[in-house]
């Protein structure tokens, strides 16, 4: 093997490295940043939060509604007046009968009015915590986020089904000293298994709307039908996260679904979901009604995940929100088995 030896250095290579300096920068030759960088678009980026509130009626719209069901009040009030009057003039019996269920009729109203009035104040409720946990997210206050983990506690402790994952999150939330990190946790926890079932309600609604559409006669049943269960969609959402809505908390439910969908564009097929279906062969298969079937399908589907936004404690931080896309498979084997047939 041959030994390593070492070589002399010219004198005149040394003499020209020892002369070289290091290259510098003067300060001023550095570029100036601007204090704010402009965005590449112009165009801002829906607040899909923000879209979810429902629009607010104005003050002369209400005094308009007030008025009015005062109105309508008095002129029931009256006719039942006069009807009773009548009654005990022609048999006393008959009259003592009409009061006892106007009385009856009386205290119905009013427990369902009270109903009402909570289910709307608990959709508020969730509301707010929502954006409380927002604001979590963003500032990680410890105590914040462990104030969120008690409501949420408090909210689903009749809740057998949640009753593991509130022992574990009660047990893990005292080693975590991050708000944000205890949010995330609850999602985890309490949200995985709610967003399934939220998940598999989306999936069944959009499977029969799918097949009555694909075999209704008329457009007015399809119409009908789609409303309908778009509707119990959402109620059943709602439910599902602990909200409980009525007659009015559903209505109010619906107004701010359909204004998450306009503003977050629920008329287009996005997610990659065109591409999808033809990349299957699909629309080469698909008859219109199939074809109708399948869209009706689609649209279905975003109303659930637009229930899901509204409607959810908690935002979307620890756990992917679901996609339309992710439908797209029950909604191709429910249509390939009606081909078949």
């Amino acid at each position: 093997m041959k030994q390593p030896f070492a070589r002399p250095v010219p004198a005149e290579a040394e003499a020209a490295g020892s002369a070289r300096r290091p290259r510098a920068f003067a300060p001023g030759d550095a570029p100036a940043l601007p204090e704010r960088i402009e965005p590449i678009s112009d165009a801002p980026a829906p607040d899909l939060d923000a879209a979810a509130e429902p629009r607010r009626l104005g003050w002369l719209w209400r005094v308009a509604g007030i008025a009015g069901g005062l109105l309508l009040s008095l002129a029931v009030g009256l006719a039942a007046e006069r009807l009773i009057a009548d009654l005990f003039a022609a048999q006393p019996w008959l009259g003592w009968l009409a009061l006892g269920l106007a009385a009856a009729l009386v205290l119905a109203l009013l427990g369902i009015a009270v109903r009402e009035v909570g289910a709307v104040l608990r959709l508020d409720s969730l509301e707010r915590l929502r954006r409380r946990a927002d604001a979590v997210l963003e500032n990680d206050r410890n105590r914040e986020g462990a104030a969120i983990v008690r409501e949420l506690g408090h909210l689903y402790a009749r809740r057998p089904e949640l009753a593991r994952p509130l022992a574990q999150i009660e047990g893990d939330s005292r080693q975590v000293f991050d708000g944000a990190e205890q949010v995330r946790l609850a999602e985890r926890l309490l949200m995985a298994p709610l967003d399934a079932r939220a998940r598999t309600l989306t999936a069944a609604s959009a499977r029969r709307v799918a097949l009555v559409t694909t075999v209704s006669p008329r457009a007015v049943v399809d119409i009908t039908f789609v409303a309908y269960e778009s509707i119990r969609l959402g109620a059943d959402i709602a439910r599902l996260y602990g909200a409980r809505p009525g007659v009015i908390g559903t209505w109010r439910l619906a107004g701010a679904v359909l204004a998450h969908l306009a503003v977050t564009g629920g008329l287009v097929l996005t997610d990659g979901v065109v591409e999808q279906l033809v990349g299957q062969g699909l629309a080469a298969k698909l008859s219109a009604r199939l074809g109708e079937g399948v869209v009706n399908g689609l649209m279905t589907v975003r109303v659930g995940i637009a229930a899901m936004r509204v409607v959810r404690p908690l935002p979307f931080a620890a756990l992917r929100q679901p996609l339309v896309k992710d439908f797209v498979p029950e909604l191709a084997n429910v249509l390939n088995t009606e081909t078949a047939r």
